[in-house]
Parts: structure tokens; sequence; C-alpha cells
């Protein structure tokens, strides 16, 4: 199985609105690390729970509704 996807969709949108990866991790409602957004933007292979997590912090940081298949080219 393939673990690396490339750059995923999620860092496009996180240079369109500005973000830098602390301002997602404190947006987040549960605690997740900054390597977990690093691996997200790299396009690493994440748990669709990870995933999840992820997409619902940046929602939050944004203010904006993002969908996974949005931000991620895998499933």
């Amino acid at each position: 199985m393939e673990r690396n996807h490339g750059e995923q969709p999620f860092a496009l949108v996180m240079r369109k609105f500005n973000l830098k990866p602390h301002e997602i991790v404190v947006a987040a409602s549960v605690p997740i690390t900054h390597k977990l957004i690093a691996r997200a933007c790299k396009g690493r292979w994440l748990t669709p729970h990870s995933r999840d997590l992820v997409c619902d912090a940046l929602n939050r940081a944004t203010g904006k509704v993002h969908t996974l298949g949005e931000l991620f080219n895998y499933q």
C-alpha cells in the first residue's frame, strides 16, 4: 500500500487562508499535534480518524465547511 501521496489539497487550502500549522492545532476541538498537520500537508497516509480531526480543525480555523474529498486526494 502506498503511503506517500504528495502534497494534498489540504495544504493549498491552508495557503489560501494564510494559515500556519499552529493556528490549526489551536483551533482543534481535541488535542492534535503539529506533526499530524505536517503529515497531512505532505500527503503521508492518515487514518480516517486522523483525517476527520484535521478536517474539523481546518473548518474551525477557517469558519468554512470543507469535506474530506476536498482536502485529501486519497481515501
